[in-house]
């Protein structure tokens, strides 16, 4: 790939507007403007330029003199075409990506040309020594993440100029486009046949100590990165996300949930062309936070790096996999954990009774208390309190009935804010659930139960 800076002469209208060196992008239009994004990553501004408008001439003529360049230029290795379509080419011309679309894909012709910005190494970001001999060691699963634009790919480019250069790493790249600035020497593989599975197939044969994987997008792509970092590879992915806990979660689905810390093990959210979070992944056996221990299972933590701070727990829960805070707070429900299984016992509650359940929360792993209006107490006990020791078995709890007006008056009225409609008695009738056929007029007995467990 060309250096940084490093193209052959372009038409006068595109290399004039590249002469003002903090311009990153040039958008051309027919019947518009052009238009330029331009100046620092952290404050990059989009301006319409004073120049003559566009014509699909002119965009069809500018199209054929590049595509002439790159057929000028058969000894750079740096000039080609990435992707030809109906309807759109991206070539690569030197340090510049130009991808031009025209109908039906595009309602107009439009050229677009993307040059890099910055050119960093690893020593500019100013790295914490733990985080750098963390990056050092190739055998780690690395997602770097961020916004569009937020200097993602420059960083990347820069742990593969450092592994490349300081720590003598074989380092290859799996790209659609190939735009990484990375040295001579790091290949750069496109889909093969348009598959990056059969990339990554061919890449296992060539022993690599690190893999840079850009745009891990798709679902596949996520499936992609597991398999190829199961097989022992390095393995540094480049994907949109707006933090680094999203990037994870995009994980779930595609990795079964034992291996998700064996897949990816370090999350890099940069902003602004800064890191703003280092998260780090590591899979534990216990009870998640604030359930007893007899219910210990397989618990991803979640902890920024090199705080150790925990942040979040991913585990099963049922047959979801949860990704819940961890917090000091025990407001309102106790961990997140709880927190997570009082909403179900909530809707199932409602489901098995008919009766609408405003509130819940778990007392102990055996133990919990429901909050309903004051009407229906009556018809959620039943007679003798057969209705809620039939829900009791159904939902293994142990449950006391409370009135929603014993909640603090501040969550009633967030529960009231996020409630659809007011409780109407009159609609009992038609909601499912077996203790409808509860007399309402025995309330006063079921309300004596009313603080049972």
């Amino acid at each position: 790939m060309a250096s940084f800076g490093d193209h052959p002469l372009l038409p006068d209208s595109l290399e004039s507007i590249l002469l003002d060196e903090s311009v990153s992008t040039i958008f051309l239009k027919a019947e518009c403007k052009p238009r330029v994004k331009s100046g620092h990553i952290s404050s990059l501004s989009l301006n319409e330029l004073d120049l003559e408008v566009w014509d699909k001439p002119n965009l069809l003529t500018l199209s054929e003199d590049l595509s002439l360049i790159i057929e000028q230029n058969p000894n750079r290795s740096d000039c080609f075409i990435e992707i030809e379509r109906e309807g759109c080419k991206v070539m690569q011309i030197g340090d510049l990506r130009v991808s031009c679309a025209w109908p039906p894909f595009s309602d107009a012709w439009e050229i677009t040309v993307v040059r890099p910005v910055a050119n960093l190494q690893l020593s500019d970001y100013k790295l914490d020594d733990e985080l750098v001999n963390r990056l050092s060691n190739h055998h780690r699963g690395v997602f770097v993440v961020g916004k569009p634009g937020s200097g993602k790919t420059t960083f990347a480019q820069a742990i593969a100029s450092y592994l490349d250069s300081e720590m003598g790493a074989m380092v290859k790249t799996m790209e659609s486009p190939r735009d990484l600035q990375v040295p001579q020497r790091v290949t750069q593989y496109a889909p093969l046949e348009g598959d990056l599975e059969k990339t990554a197939e061919i890449i296992f044969l060539l022993r690599p100590d690190f893999v840079i994987f850009d745009e891990v997008r798709r679902a596949r792509d996520f499936e992609i990165f597991g398999d190829v970092r199961l097989a022992g590879v390095g393995l540094l992915g480049v994907t949109h996300a707006n933090s680094g806990l999203q990037a994870i979660q995009r994980l779930v689905g595609k990795v079964e949930l034992g291996l998700i810390s064996q897949v990816l093990d370090t999350v890099i959210h940069i902003e602004k062309g800064k890191i703003n979070q280092v998260l780090e992944l590591k899979m534990v056996v216990r009870a998640p936070s604030g359930m007893e221990s007899d219910l210990s299972r397989p618990v991803i933590e979640i902890r920024e790096f090199p705080s150790n701070r925990l942040t979040h727990e991913m585990f099963a829960f049922g047959s979801e996999i949860a990704v819940v805070p961890v917090t000091d707070s025990n407001e309102d429900g106790g961990s997140p954990a709880w927190k997570l299984a009082a909403e179900e016992l909530k809707r199932e509650a409602t489901r098995l009774t008919g009766i609408t359940v405003k509130h819940a929360k778990l007392i102990t792993d055996s133990a919990a208390v429901i909050y309903i209006d004051d009407s229906a107490i009556g018809s959620m006990i039943g007679p003798g309190g057969e209705g809620i020791r039939k829900l009791e078995q159904d939902l293994g709890l142990k449950l006391d009935v409370n009135s929603v007006q014993e909640l603090p008056r501040g969550l009633r009225k967030k529960l009231q804010k996020n409630s659809d409609s007011n409780f109407d008695a009159s609609s009992w009738s038609n909601k499912p659930g077996r203790n409808w056929e509860y007399n309402s007029g025995k309330s006063k007995r079921g309300k004596g139960r009313k603080g049972r467990r």
